[in-house]
């Protein structure tokens, strides 16, 4: 069971199961605990090629015991992510710790993600049960619908889940490129049912830059 011990401290109450987490992310433990270090983000060794392809590099442990073990990543914010059988979108800087049952993969991102400055793919947990990622600030969950698509800045954006279809959007005209640019040239637009996740800060990204 997955809960917050302060907007910075993840807990995990565990009775004999286990938890996928970033390695190097556990803080404190009580109780009897033993921690595993797993290859390619705990997907064995197509998980482990994979993601050298796709450069969606992850390093990830299993902890498994009795009592409650506390994670943190460099005083990130942590939120809550309840998965119901949908897939949820991440990039795996910002994954800090799953239920052991649920399935990570990656997903082509396009020019989304290389406007992040983070590659063209992006990291992907599936099934049901919880998910801990992290952010620079609290992160607003903001609700996607047919009626009220939404845009979001690429270095603002920290994940989403949900029937959600994204869309890369430039606004770079010559004007760009002689310095007058409004300083939003790139933008992702997201349209279906479903929600994202959104930091209130900006990272260092390539669409930050023109």
């Amino acid at each position: 069971m997955f809960r917050l011990q302060d907007s910075k401290v993840l807990a995990v109450d565990m009775t004999g199961d286990a938890v996928k987490a970033k390695n190097g992310s556990m803080v404190a433990y009580d109780g009897q605990m033993a921690f595993k270090k797993l290859s390619g983000g705990g997907e064995g060794i197509r998980g482990m090629v994979t993601r050298r392809l796709t450069g969606e590099q992850m390093t990830v442990m299993e902890v498994r015991g009795q009592g409650t073990c506390w994670f943190a990543d460099r005083a990130s914010e942590i939120n809550l992510v309840q998965l119901q059988g949908d897939k949820l979108y991440v990039e795996s800087s910002n994954l800090l710790a799953t239920d052991a049952g649920l399935r990570t993969g990656t997903s082509f991102t396009g020019l989304r993600g290389a406007t992040q400055g983070n590659g063209l793919f992006t990291t992907t947990v599936e099934g049901h049960g919880q998910a801990a990622i992290t952010s620079d600030g609290p992160a607003v969950v903001l609700r996607v619908s047919p009626q009220y698509p939404l845009t979001v800045d690429p270095g603002a954006y920290v994940a989403h889940q949900g029937n959600v279809r994204q869309s890369f959007q430039s606004g770079v005209t010559f004007r760009t490129f002689m310095g007058e640019g409004g300083g939003e040239a790139f933008q992702i637009r997201f349209e279906g049912d479903g929600l994202v996740y959104v930091q209130p800060s900006e990272r260092n990204t390539i669409a930050g830059d023109v």
